[in-house]
């Protein structure tokens, strides 16, 4: 499943091919969202918000659209006279005069006003969105120290949306990594010193996969994403030369440095 930082280009790339123009074409499969079509012609994408793995596309008429991509979910962008050859099962289309955006395989699709949005069960479930501009490093710190999330192993707390919403397997292995933890560690264990660090890459490796734009090759010394420890089994680690290795927590791969994580 895609993690925030992918969600969240997807986004970007929604917005700039509809928001601002007006819709010429809404249209739904599911005979429950029949009935918000015509509602929507001439109205305008005002913005597309993601939280966590969710997407919110923001309607003028103050309706919004709630979708999930669960594992198979995918959106396309076309022009509007395309029809794409796939054997995809069409789920949500969204067209104006230059640009149509569809949405393929997802099964977790709903039109929410104001109201059912502010009381969405998902939504509410969920914790704070790890690519928020808004989330401080302190604000993360108080959180793993909670009663709620201190006593939890970070194997599981890290693909946990109630936690922070937007971490998943590859963000799970990358994040221990740069911080030198294991995923037995607990937060009520960690120095003050751990705390910070591991705060502080709770927020930079999604931030810093985000600013690349999703790529993972390595493009530039620096500045690009790459991958230190997931899929690199075998491989030295580039920090202390020490063979990767994997295994499997929470029934999902995971990848570490025996040298340096400890």
């Amino acid at each position: 499943m895609p993690e925030g930082p992918e969600i969240r280009r997807v986004a970007d790339q929604l917005e700039t091919a509809i928001v601002g123009q007006p819709l010429t074409e809404a249209w739904f499969a599911f005979p429950a969202l029949k009935t918000y079509e015509p509602a929507l012609i001439g109205e305008q994408v005002q913005a597309i918000e993601t939280r966590g793995k969710a997407l919110l596309t923001h309607f003028s008429n103050g309706l919004t659209l709630y979708s999930h991509n669960q594992l198979y979910g995918v959106w396309r962008i076309v022009t509007p006279e395309t029809e794409l050859q796939t054997t995809r099962q069409l789920r949500v289309r969204l067209a104006t005069a230059d640009r149509a955006i569809l949405l393929y395989s997802a099964s977790d699709i709903e039109l929410l006003n104001a109201d059912t949005l502010a009381a969405h069960p998902f939504l509410n479930r969920i914790g704070p969105d790890v690519l928020s501009s808004a989330l401080t490093v302190d604000e993360v710190k108080e959180r793993l120290l909670s009663p709620r999330f201190r006593r939890r192993q970070f194997s599981g707390l890290l693909l946990d949306q109630a936690f922070l919403a937007g971490l998943g397997n590859y963000l799970r292995a990358e994040i221990l990594w740069l911080a030198q933890l294991l995923p037995q560690h607990r937060a009520q264990d960690l120095s003050n010193h751990q705390l910070t660090a591991f705060s502080e890459a709770l927020l930079s490796v999604p931030r810093h996969a985000y600013r690349m734009r999703g790529t993972m090759k390595k493009y530039h010394e620096e500045a690009a994403f790459q991958f230190e420890v997931f899929h690199r089994q075998g491989k030295k680690c580039r920090r202390c030369g020490t063979v990767i290795e994997k295994g499997t927590l929470s029934s999902r791969p995971f990848y570490w440095c025996p040298g340096c994580q400890h």
